[in-house]
């Protein structure tokens, strides 16, 4: 039975419709227009319980909406959430010691005190006992590297620094669901890296249902196997990534090392014009041909390279999923 599930659910927000100009604003003064916007619109998912579900779409797609709502902090207007067994407004406070939230713009720490003491009154207000804490807050200063900041005011604590201590004080009381919007924006390479381990250690382990909503689709590449895409309120793609790939990614890539300058010629002698190839130099002994598979295949295509042109190393390349996501976004599926 899934851990979430989410039927026919709906967001509808009445947004005040604002007229131009000086007397717009008298207007509005005494008569007012509003329209109803759907920021969800009849989303239906399900979500088994230790899975890891990357939750995508563009800038006002609805993906915050329905986090806020399957965590209990928007109310639907019309459809059902039952989560953990929970509908998790109604029975926000049993509900809530089930669940872990991250914002990545916002923090759950309190801002003028050490981060030690941030996690000693969420273990009071989660009811976590003496032992349990201190085996957590072990576990996690290994994973996350925590033990040189827990002595530090969190507002002296650098983005990268804070995150790690936020997913930490998220996840002491061990909730069966974790709900993580944006967790790694604005970080770097290393503290991104670090982040992404440790969550994966987690789900692995302690079979810790995540919800992940990120811009950043090298974070789905690397922690989701099931992707779902929202675009104004609606779902458009529910499925794995390799079946997103399948499905739209008809295009890839070869790159090709040539011998000596003088193959780049040859090349597109061997390759010829039209076929859905086309073909680029990166610099003078490397080139990347982009070719639609439904067109024509990769063996076709490496077996004129190899057999006209001298060459170092040919590698296949996939579609870069920001493409496919891309198109997605623009055109629908």
């Amino acid at each position: 039975m899934p851990i979430i599930e989410a039927r026919n659910l709906r967001k509808e927000f009445r947004v005040f419709k604002r007229r131009e100009g000086v007397w717009g604003a008298v207007r509005d003064l005494f008569h007012r227009d509003y329209v109803t916007l759907a920021a969800v619109d009849g989303i239906n998912l399900n979500v088994e319980e230790g899975e890891f579900l990357g939750y995508i779409g563009p800038n006002g797609a609805g993906k915050s909406t329905t986090i806020k709502m399957m965590t209990g902090i928007l109310v639907p207007t019309s459809g059902e959430i039952v989560a953990a067994g929970l509908d998790p407004y109604r029975d926000r406070t049993r509900y809530t010691k089930t669940i872990g939230v991250v914002f990545g713009q916002r923090t759950q720490l309190w801002w003028d005190i050490a981060v030690i003491e941030s996690f000693k009154l969420l273990r009071r207000i989660y009811d976590v006992s003496t032992e349990d804490f201190r085996q957590r807050l072990g576990l996690f200063g290994e994973l996350l590297g925590l033990d040189e900041l827990l002595h530090t005011p969190v507002r002296k604590l650098s983005l990268g620094q804070r995150m790690r201590c936020d997913i930490a004080a998220a996840l002491l009381h061990y909730p069966r669901i974790v709900f993580l919007d944006e967790p790694t924006i604005g970080l770097d390479v290393v503290a991104k890296d670090r982040i992404r381990e440790f969550l994966k250690e987690i789900n692995r382990t302690m079979k810790t249902t995540i919800l992940l909503t990120t811009h950043d689709l090298s974070d789905i590449e690397e922690l989701c196997r099931r992707i779902a895409i929202i675009d104004r309120g609606r779902l458009l793609y529910d499925g794995t990534l390799d079946g997103l790939r399948r499905r739209l990614g008809r295009f890839n890539q070869i790159l090709v090392h040539l011998h000596d300058r003088h193959s780049g010629l040859q090349l597109g002698q061997a390759l010829g014009s039209g076929n859905g190839i086309q073909w680029e130099h990166l610099d003078e002994l490397t080139c990347r041909i982009h070719y639609n598979r439904e067109q024509v295949s990769s063996a076709e295509i490496i077996r004129k390279i190899v057999n006209q042109v001298p060459v170092r190393d040919i590698f296949i390349e996939e579609q870069p999923i920001e493409e496919i996501i891309k198109t997605i976004y623009s055109r629908g599926l």
